[in-house]
């Protein structure tokens, strides 16, 4: 095969990724949504000791069911999501993030932010296009298994969980990831 043919089977493949994993195409309702928010705050609840007490003390929890992230040299991720104030959906979330390096493949994540201040859950809210990193801090937290979400000393005002399909994951950052207010 030379080597133009194989250029175009690779620019084939990210052009095809790329449209598939377009946010019209993986749209979802706020009924497939809220079904989503639903199980991964019980995933929450049974991975983290003591998640639900946790849960509680929150002014707004922001769910992620499912964030794709797909990528070929440049990458790309999209999730919709659901902004949740004593226990009830107020608003429907996107996020999007893009990342350029070497990267091969995809991978699906669930990402749960918890704001534990009004100010944190009002500048969140009141914001056009809210950038992690940029217009907030996200705190992602880590802890030994076993160990009491409620026993760790946690100061920050908003605080990220990010899953995959194994549990808990470690070591990630939320910087640079977009989140836009959507009509649902």
């Amino acid at each position: 095969m030379s080597y133009s043919a194989k250029y175009r089977i690779v620019f084939l493949f990210i052009s095809l990724m790329m449209i598939s994993l377009s946010p019209a195409s993986i749209a979802a309702s706020a009924t497939e949504i809220n079904i989503g928010v639903s199980e991964t705050l019980k995933r929450f609840k049974q991975d983290i000791s003591g998640g639900e007490q946790f849960l509680k003390q929150a002014k707004g929890v922001l769910v992620f069911p499912s964030i794709i992230k797909a990528g070929f040299i440049v990458g790309g991720e999209y999730g919709e999501g659901a902004l949740l104030v004593s226990d009830k959906t107020i608003a429907y979330y996107s996020t999007a993030a893009a990342s350029l390096g070497f990267q091969l493949g995809a991978q699906s994540k669930s990402v749960v932010l918890v704001f534990m201040t009004n100010d944190s859950l009002k500048s969140f809210q009141s914001s056009k296009g809210w950038k992690a990193g940029v217009d907030g801090s996200v705190a992602v937290i880590e802890w030994g298994v076993g160990e009491d979400i409620n026993t760790v000393d946690i100061k920050d005002p908003i605080i990220g969980f990010v899953f995959s399909n194994k549990g808990l994951m470690y070591n990630l950052t939320l910087e640079g990831s977009k989140f836009t207010q959507l009509e649902k």
